[in-house]
């Protein structure tokens, strides 16, 4: 197998290009996976070692993670020669250093680091997943690192790309979703494609041959997570739906959901909802927001068709009055299921 020898940097593909190229084109010594998106994250994972025709415990690969092994031993691990092979294939999760954690790393291993990536072993696919946000770009490694890599992008994908990718995943699987019954349940699955691949295998298996599904399949197999419940209470607070929203509150608290930890999410939608408003006032639109407060674009897509709705100051107003509610509790001045049920009665 021929592997193409790192220094055409700075080079950032779609997945899908990416995958195909780790499949059939000539590998690169050095690769940086950044991105938070766990499913296309274990699809790159497959597709190096499949490339390489290597397993777990083969003993020309590798896998560390970068916050619990000494990176001294990684340093020697990518210098080392293949065993009975042409390739070692090493993997490094969490390279917190190229990012702004201020854990130690030794300066003697930063500056081997440093070098290693702008003279990568010939014998070694070295590929780090960078599984955050953001990467430090100040830092001398994280350059030498970007300048010589191959970078395969795997961040969270918007939500026209969430749907034309389980379009195609669907394909290969002849399963069959009609267009709304589709919608529905990227819907469901908050366009986070790691979820719409779990719950689509969920369905696959209950419906077994019958490649047809529907809106009830998905309603019964598919349950709101608690995030989508507490998104849901913040609406029936909104819309002043008193009945749905103690109705709610009633089912969570049967599945023995804390009002500790209800308030503690709502004030994270009713925060969102608020940054959101500022910062569509100042100009701001949906993926620049997104990437300003570090989440999914289709949270921000909804918060934007919410907020357009609201005047800041009642926005605040309910955001305050929930920060009061939390002390409350947390003081013991008041019962916690009794106080949450006022809030929503009088906020309703």
């Amino acid at each position: 197998m021929y592997v193409e020898k790192s220094g055409k940097g700075n080079i950032s593909l779609s997945i899908q290009q990416s995958l195909q190229a780790i499949s059939q084109q000539a590998l690169a010594n050095l690769y940086l996976v950044s991105g938070q998106e766990k499913y296309l994250i274990e699809e790159v994972k497959k597709a190096f070692m499949n490339r390489l025709n290597v397993q777990e415990d083969d003993l020309n690969f590798a896998a560390f993670d970068g916050e619990e092994v000494d990176m001294q031993i990684v340093l020697e691990e990518i210098q080392a020669s293949p065993f009975f092979g042409d390739y070692r294939l090493v993997f490094l999760e969490h390279p917190y250093f190229l990012t702004s954690d201020k854990r130690a790393i030794e300066e003697e291993q930063l500056k081997q680091l440093i070098h290693y990536f702008q003279q990568p072993n010939e014998s070694t696919i070295f590929v780090l997943f960078a599984d955050y946000p953001k990467l430090d770009e100040r830092k001398k490694v994280t350059k030498a690192l970007k300048k010589n890599a191959k970078i395969i992008d795997v961040q969270y994908l918007k939500e026209n790309e969430v749907r034309q990718y389980f379009q195609h995943f669907l394909e290969n699987e002849g399963m069959t979703f009609p267009r709304e019954v589709l919608e529905y349940f990227l819907k469901q699955c908050d366009f986070q494609l790691s979820r719409v691949i779990q719950e689509y295998q969920k369905l696959h298996l209950f419906l077994g041959e019958d490649n047809q599904v529907s809106k009830n399949d998905i309603d019964r197999l598919i349950p709101k997570t608690l995030e989508q419940n507490i998104f849901e209470l913040s609406q029936y607070i909104l819309h002043h739906q008193t009945n749905s929203a103690l109705q709610l509150f009633h089912d969570l608290s049967i599945q023995n959901e804390e009002p500790i930890k209800l308030i503690a999410i709502l004030v994270g939608q009713f925060r969102l909802l608020i940054q959101v408003k500022y910062l569509m006032k100042q100009g701001y639109q949906q993926g620049n927001i997104a990437d300003m407060l570090k989440i999914h674009a289709y949270r921000v897509k909804l918060a934007m068709q919410e907020v357009r709705k609201y005047q800041m100051h009642d926005l605040l107003h309910l955001f305050d009055q929930l920060v009061e509610l939390d002390y409350q509790i947390k003081s013991g001045q008041v019962e916690k299921n009794f106080a949450f049920q006022m809030y929503l009665l009088k906020n309703c």
